[in-house]
This record gives structure tokens, C-alpha cells and sequence, in this order.
């Protein structure tokens, strides 16, 4: 499309500025997220865990413990797609910071580095395990 008052054409300086942008808003989402510490995080630590749907819609919704691949998921799921509230209900302190060393290499770089800027035992735990 040419470039016309209607639609500018787009200097590449304008696009790395809007793409920091929407990258500064999908961190600060995540951020919003967190809880305040991790001793926050009560959540089961085994048994079956069933996740609502506004966390796991567009795969499994419930998740053993006691199968590494499915605790992996579910840990993964909740990261992903679970609210402030959701954080606390179904991850486990203890849990996370065992995961946390493969579980950092699953999730999306964002989510890694909010969480390893709020929680620096968590990214302790992977120098450590290096």
C-alpha cells in the first residue's frame, strides 16, 4: 500500500519503537501478575490438579503431580495463562523452585525474565544447577 496521509509508511525507527512498546506491555502484564513472594505460592504439591478453563482452554485441564511431564505442563500452563489469584491456588514454592531449572527453558523468554528479575532465588537455582 503507498504511503498516504491515511496510512504513513512506517520509518523503521517508528516500528522498533512500537514493537518495544508492545514488548514493555506484554512484560508488564506478567509483572502484574506476581505475587509479593514466593512463600505466597500454596498451591498442591501432589494429587490431580483441575484447571479452569480460563487457564487451560486450548489443551488439557487436568494434570497428575506425580507424572513429571504433566507437573511440568501444568506449571508451564499456569505461568502462561494464570491471573494474580490463580498463582497462589496452584503453584507450589517448593515445586517451582525444583522445576525452575528446566521448567525457565519451557516458558517464553518474557516470562523467565519477569520472573527471574522478581525472584532472584530463581535464577540462583539455575547458576547452581549449571
Amino acid at each position: 500500500m503507498p504511503s498516504s496521509p491515511q496510512h504513513p509508511a512506517h520509518t523503521p525507527s517508528d516500528l522498533s519503537g512500537a514493537v518495544a512498546e508492545d514488548l514493555a506491555l506484554y512484560r508488564e502484564k506478567f509483572r502484574r501478575r506476581l505475587p509479593e513472594s514466593l512463600d505466597e505460592l500454596r498451591g498442591p504439591a501432589r494429587g490431580v490438579v483441575d484447571l479452569p478453563l480460563h487457564m487451560a482452554w486450548s489443551g488439557m485441564t487436568s494434570y497428575d503431580l506425580g507424572k513429571p511431564r504433566q507437573r511440568m505442563g501444568l506449571y508451564r500452563t499456569v505461568l502462561h495463562e494464570g491471573l494474580h489469584d490463580d498463582l497462589p491456588r496452584y503453584l507450589n514454592q517448593d515445586l517451582l523452585l525444583q522445576l525452575w531449572p528446566v521448567l525457565r527453558t519451557l516458558v517464553g523468554r518474557t516470562v523467565r525474565a519477569v520472573w527471574e528479575d522478581a525472584f532472584p532465588q530463581l535464577a540462583s537455582r539455575t547458576r547452581a544447577a549449571a
